[in-house]
């Protein structure tokens, strides 16, 4: 009686609670996901997500915010079992550690692809990519393929070279806030901004901005977004499961936490997940060796 007692009142706590019971066994494996922003804001994201996956395949997992420059660092040491990041790091880790691909997340126009554009606010005299040259440029990370990487491209393919015909360029702290680099060009604090085409696509959509605010001086192609990894010493069974189970989710599946129901996919901000092949990523790949940047950097 006393343990048929414990155990209606462990039941009672997670119904009151609104938590999904969790595995209880088993060894802890983590989830890098690369920082959005914040920590706080990374976990607010990817929280929900990340037990969602636990209910889904009985594991227990651990979600790991990860700053950007750290992530090859801290995953070569074997911290993570499976990641979240950007292109430019799964392209990295594929190459260097053979990082297996698991999904891409979709969001916005391009789905699970977005791209790269250099912008000037509207009315600057700034009309086109010739008009960037003697101007101040505001980057986003080396890092971001779509705030950094792909304009440097842009303009080197025009015959400008960023190092010699720009006023100056730089990366100024905080760059990372995509919106940072957007409101740069738009209080003229640089005339020149390098932003992703999905940010702008968001801010017009929550009306920080409106869609003629700025000209787009030049758009590159489009690369895959956001993008899920399995590490070489996971289970291949549970990396299929893992696997199986984003490309399953739905917009109405839900999780709850701390007295919350809460949508996955809304939460994640996403649209949901597909499987890409790893030739998907060629075209950021040949990017990346135009200018000269990690995995291929010639010194």
């Amino acid at each position: 009686m006393k343990g048929a007692a414990l155990l209606l009142g462990l039941i009672l706590l997670l119904v009151l609670g609104g938590c999904e019971p969790r595995p209880s066994s088993g060894p802890v494996l983590r989830i890098g996901y690369m920082n959005c922003n914040s920590e706080e804001e990374t976990l607010a994201r990817f929280l929900p997500l990340t037990r969602y996956l636990e209910k889904e395949l009985g594991v227990r997992f651990e979600a790991i915010p990860v700053d950007t420059q750290d992530f090859v660092e801290r995953y070569e040491q074997g911290e993570f079992d499976f990641t979240h990041t950007n292109a430019i790091l799964y392209i990295i880790l594929h190459k260097e550690q053979d990082l297996e691909l698991l999904a891409a997340g979709q969001r916005g126009h391009f789905g699970t692809h977005t791209a790269g554009a250099l912008v000037s606010r509207r009315g600057s005299g700034i009309e086109t990519l010739e008009d960037i040259r003697g101007k101040r440029l505001i980057f986003g990370p080396q890092m971001a393929l779509t705030g950094y990487a792909a304009q440097y491209d842009l303009m080197l393919k025009a015959g400008i070279d960023p190092e010699l015909d720009l006023a100056m360029w730089s990366i100024p702290h905080g760059s990372f806030k995509h919106e940072k680099l957007v409101y740069a060009a738009w209080f003229e604090a640089y005339d020149v901004a390098a932003a992703p085409v999905l940010d702008l696509e968001i801010m017009v959509a929550e009306g920080k901005i409106e869609a003629d605010d700025f000209t787009i001086l030049a758009q590159s192609e489009i690369f895959p977004y956001c993008t899920f990894g399995a590490a070489p010493w996971v289970d291949p069974k549970l990396v299929a499961d893992f696997r199986r189970a984003l490309l399953k989710l739905t917009p109405e599946d839900t999780v709850d936490m701390d007295g919350e129901r809460l949508k996955i996919l809304k939460a994640a901000f996403y649209d949901g997940f597909e499987q890409l092949l790893d030739s998907d990523y060629d075209v950021a790949r040949d990017l990346l060796r135009r200018v000269n940047m990690p995995p291929y950097q010639e010194f």
